[in-house]
């Protein structure tokens, strides 16, 4: 795990470094200061001039100020290397997510992710932070200050071989008992964080069926869960302090009463004031160590359940690679299904797609029509490879998809979702997805034939205007035109529509239809539509059900050969043939 995350570190190595060499000296120096005043007290008490006086003062300031620099320095650094790691642990994490197939970014949830790039490596860069400083500064702290205190007031510093196994034993029975409890609380994290995005993504959802008082409760519920781990974990963590503060006092309270008593009875022979008074300072230096090496420990306790969910999620391997030699050039958009069987999971009892043979020629129109549940949308997401094949084999352009370099492939087939995203930003820049170097009228021509065009021209900025995240500023169906327009830039072999025109009315969907046959007669068209008017002049249309194909053909042989596609058709005709049968 520490190896893993290490690899972050990278380019702030250098001041992770530093950090600890630079609190070598201030330590140094803070231990050397109450020896210092030891002796100027001695001298003080021996009747010295005020010159002997000015020398140790002015030999204080000058230790002070080179310690307070050097500190200041290791804030520095420290401050540097803890936020560079935090940085380019983002960034790791963000670009190995990136990388994630669908199967691998099933395994986690959005929440979850939202919550490892977020809560976990704050707490991360916060033990980091600590480990680089705190954690060195405090063990130098207490072994100068240990010594310096044998050698200053010999048998008095036994009190330190009392305190410090102790507190160590009531620091490991806390963590002990802390650490099961904060890891339970970051999956409860990712319960809530869960919660909060499933009800702003359905706001308009709960917001119709007035269920804002349900998802209060529910929030409540789930932050209370929250709450109540917390509370047992700090109240555990707590009894650290107390704990701690008692060894201070008792320990300056011995110092001080035994100190004393040795200063009068030996009158100064085997303690003197002098000395007394940098043991009071080294004892404080001692226990404040320790209170302050608790602290870090606490930060590592939290920090560690963080650290191996990041490190789980840096770990975890795309279950779709590029193989080794793999080829760089589509031959053309035709497509074959060669015995195919598929399930989302290794541990699914049931495929989501049986016994698919399926062959499609280059530049032909296919519709797919079926039930819902019928794995249309599973069957299409095999041919960019978003999901590998559990049998058989899907080839493109007469190669095994599996073969393909995997950017080369997803590049040649441009596939509109049936959940249309629109990022932040102007229209141009949401265009610019299908082909980051499209010229305007590459751009403008892509929007005519998703009949785009017309309604962009009514805005204001036109192709500058600003689109929201999600799109939510433009309507269910100029959001499907606009992706439209976006995967056609692309230019592919293979253009996949899931469900991609429903918001639309039919006459548009007609004109994208006929603009599709004259302007990229020689692209493949997948077409899923759940209206038989969106693939009735395909030149075959799929007929799905349960996984499987139960039908092919024209729309003229499906009528006479398919009860399923004759009854479809039917039902939307006398239906008026415009719903959407979603």
């Amino acid at each position: 795990m520490i190896k893993t995350l290490a690899r972050s570190i990278r380019e702030y190595k250098k001041a992770a470094i530093l950090t600890p060499l630079l609190v070598t000296v201030e330590v140094i120096l803070e231990c050397a200061i109450p020896f210092v005043i030891a002796n100027l007290v001695n001298e003080m008490q021996a009747g010295c001039s005020m010159g002997v006086i000015g020398q140790y003062g002015l030999a204080l300031i000058a230790m002070a100020v080179v310690s307070l620099i050097f500190g200041g320095a290791a804030g520095a650094t420290c401050a540097r290397a803890s936020a560079g790691f935090a940085r380019n642990l983002r960034k790791d994490m963000f670009y190995k997510i990136q990388d994630y197939s669908f199967e691998n970014i099933d395994k986690f949830s959005v929440s979850s992710l939202v919550t490892r790039l977020t809560t976990d490596i704050t707490n991360v860069q916060m033990a980091f932070m600590m480990i680089i400083r705190i954690a060195i500064r405090c063990p130098l702290m207490l072994v100068f200050s240990f010594v310096m205190g044998f050698v200053m007031g010999g048998r008095l510093a036994m009190i330190f071989l009392i305190t410090i196994p102790l507190l160590s034993v009531g620091l490991f029975l806390v963590i002990r008992a802390a650490t099961p409890l904060f890891r339970s609380v970051f999956r409860k994290y990712d319960a809530l964080n869960d919660s909060v995005q499933e009800n702003v993504q359905a706001m308009r959802v709960v917001k119709s069926y007035v269920r804002e008082d349900y998802e209060k409760k529910k929030f409540g519920a789930a932050a209370e869960d929250v709450q109540k781990d917390f509370t047992r974990a700090e109240r555990i963590m707590a009894i650290n302090n107390p704990m701690m503060q008692f060894c201070v006092y008792a320990g300056m309270v011995f110092v001080m009463s035994y100190g004393s008593y040795a200063v009068i009875t030996s009158k100064g022979l085997d303690l003197n004031v002098g000395q007394m008074s940098s043991m009071l300072t080294y004892s404080f230096q001692i226990l404040m160590s320790l209170m302050m090496l608790s602290m870090v420990f606490v930060m590592i306790t939290m920090a560690q359940e963080s650290a191996e969910r990041i490190v789980e999620v840096l770990s975890e391997k795309s279950t779709l690679t590029s193989p080794e030699n793999a080829i760089t050039e589509v031959k053309d958009g035709s497509v074959d299904f060669d015995n195919v069987s598929f399930k989302y999971s290794k541990k699914a009892e049931r495929m989501a797609l049986a016994d698919i043979n399926l062959h499609i020629k280059s530049g032909e129109v296919i519709g797919i029509l079926g039930d819902t549940g019928s794995s249309k949308s599973s069957l299409i997401q095999l041919i960019p490879r978003l999901y590998d094949v559990t049998e058989g084999s899907v080839k493109v352009g007469g190669v095994d998809v599996r073969k393909y370099d995997l950017e080369t492939l997803r590049n040649q087939v441009a596939v509109v979702l049936q959940k249309n995203v629109l990022f932040s930003g102007t229209i141009k820049d949401n265009l610019r997805w299908g082909n980051p170097n499209a010229t305007d009228a590459e751009m403008e021509e892509a929007c005519r034939l998703a009949q785009a065009d017309e309604f962009i021209q009514l805005f204001p900025d036109k192709y500058d205007t600003w689109i929201e995240q999600g799109g939510t500023n433009v309507s269910g169906g100029q959001k499907q035109r606009l992706c439209i327009a976006r995967a056609l830039l692309k230019k592919p072999k293979i253009l996949i529509l899931d469900d991609s025109t429903s918001a639309v009315d039919t006459r548009t969907d007609a004109l994208i239809r006929k603009g599709f046959r004259e302007f990229i007669p020689e692209t493949t068209k997948i077409i899923i539509a759940q209206r038989v008017a969106s693939v009735q002049d395909a030149d075959r249309i799929i007929v799905m059900s349960g996984g499987r194909i139960s039908a092919i053909g024209t729309h003229d042989e499906l009528m006479k050969t398919s009860q399923v596609y004759r009854e479809t058709y039917e039902t939307q005709n006398r239906a008026g043939g415009d719903k959407d049968a979603e």
